[in-house]
């Protein structure tokens, strides 16, 4: 099959797994909705005009054009004017008329069955569990696609078969012709192991793990060892004398570290020059809740710098300074991403198929997150502003004062606004840099 091929289907795998995933967010707020009797009118994904829909019950459910979102209609999302319970024009200001016309929508659909079948009448704790139906839905989705990654696909795990034996003592950063006088040859290589060559045994300790044994040559710089490998059935023992070398320091998260000037970091370590074949390992059950953490805190840490990272993005995209590749990208350079991994066939398929399971399992929890922003349009500022009626109410009745009632979130529309322009312009940035300066994953 043709890498372009391969390309287009990564893209088109991923934008149905991205749709699926925003149509079932809403199934997480429509569900409880029906369920506490709120009438739901519209179920939609998408925004802009409808490319289809049909009618069910009282609900109309349908795609629309901009496959961007998706969104629940359910009335009597504000509630009326507190003076005399009817929603009526406003001249006092723009911001006013903003809730004034937001309310009208809101109630415009209301009918005299309706009174007790409106959202704003709901107790805070349903309102809560409504509006964290959609988050919480997705972060169901995040940790059954980590489930299928970790214990069906098996996570890419080193070997203790050696996959390459470099010829060359190369200092990082360099290249040295193998054919040339100055190729020195790594101890490795003067041992004579070869590709395919099983690592049993190291200084008379039996190996268990690829890791075991990286710390076993990193520290016996200078020391001759023995090593013995099995080859074509068979167990074969030489020595080597691993040679002190700068190698990378490697972070936590797989890439090499940096200091606080941005510099790579190095140190020196004992080195023999081979290489592990990796393989897909299956793990337990147990494996995916501590994986799916340490996604969502990664997530997190990216959303609480959201402000910073958009200013790199952007300074990246108007400079000749590159993306970094830690920063937040577009449904473009997910779906690049996706046909970039898909293409990769030098990469078994499983590999690649697994890959993209991970990548849809880091983009649900991507949307967990950020939807729980505590701002308005997001399901976070809705969820906020439950939590401040709530409290209203509590300190209302702790002081023998009348309940206050529902709060008025439609007041908060100006800001709300705001916001959504912001996010909307975010996304624009992303989507240019995401064509013209895209992360470079893969070297």
């Amino acid at each position: 099959m043709s890498p372009v091929l391969l390309f287009i289907l990564g893209v088109v795998f991923v934008a149905i797994g991205i749709a699926a995933s925003i149509a079932l967010h809403e199934v997480g707020h429509l569900a409880p909705a029906k369920l506490f009797k709120v009438r739901v009118t519209k179920y939609m994904i998408g925004f802009g005009p409808t490319l289809w829909s049909k009618r069910r019950g009282e609900t109309e459910y349908g795609v629309k054009a901009i496959p961007l979102g998706g969104y629940v209609s359910m009335i009597g999302m504000y509630p009326p004017n507190k003076e005399d319970g009817t929603v009526r024009p406003s001249s006092t200001g723009m911001f006013q008329t903003l809730a004034t016309e937001a309310r009208s929508l809101a109630h415009e659909e209301v009918g005299p069955d309706d009174a007790d079948r409106v959202f704003y009448r709901l107790p805070v704790w349903k309102k809560i569990i409504v509006m964290l139906g959609g988050p919480a839905m997705n972060l169901l989705i995040g940790v059954a696609l980590t489930a299928v990654l970790l214990m069906g696909f098996g996570i890419a795990t080193p070997t203790t078969t050696i996959a390459d034996v470099s010829k060359c003592q190369v200092a990082a950063g360099e290249t040295v012709d193998p054919a040339s006088a100055d190729c020195e040859l790594t101890p490795a290589a003067a041992a004579g192991l070869l590709p395919n060559d099983v690592v049993t045994s190291f200084d008379g300790k039996a190996v268990t793990s690829w890791d075991q044994l990286t710390d076993w040559i990193r520290t016996s710089a200078g020391r001759e060892v023995s090593i013995t490998v099995e080859r074509d059935g068979g167990p074969v023992t030489t020595a080597v004398t691993p040679v002190l070398s700068a190698r990378p320091v490697v972070g936590v998260d797989g890439r090499q570290a940096k200091d606080d000037a941005g510099n790579l970091l190095y140190q020196d370590v004992g080195f023999l020059g081979i290489g592990s074949r990796t393989e897909l390992v299956p793990q337990p059950a147990s494996s995916v809740l501590p994986m799916a953490g340490e996604n969502i805190r990664q997530v997190a840490g990216v959303v609480l710098n959201l402000p910073a990272r958009v200013a790199g993005v952007a300074q990246a995209a108007f400079s000749e300074e590159p993306r970094d590749p830690n920063g937040p990208i577009s449904v473009v350079g997910v779906g690049r991403v996706a046909g970039e991994i898909s293409a990769m066939e030098e990469i078994p398929l499983q590999s690649r198929l697994g890959a993209l399971v991970g990548l849809l399992a880091g983009l649900n929890f991507a949307l967990a997150v950020f939807n729980l922003v505590p701002l308005l349009p997001l399901d976070g500022g809705h969820i906020a502003g439950a939590l401040y009626e709530g409290a209203r109410r509590r300190v209302a009745k702790l002081f023998g004062k009348p309940d206050p009632g529902a709060f008025d979130i439609a007041r908060l529309l100006p800001a709300t606004y705001v916001v959504a322009a912001l996010l909307m312009g975010m996304s624009a940035l992303l989507i240019y840099a995401d064509i013209v300066k895209p992360i470079n994953l893969f070297g």
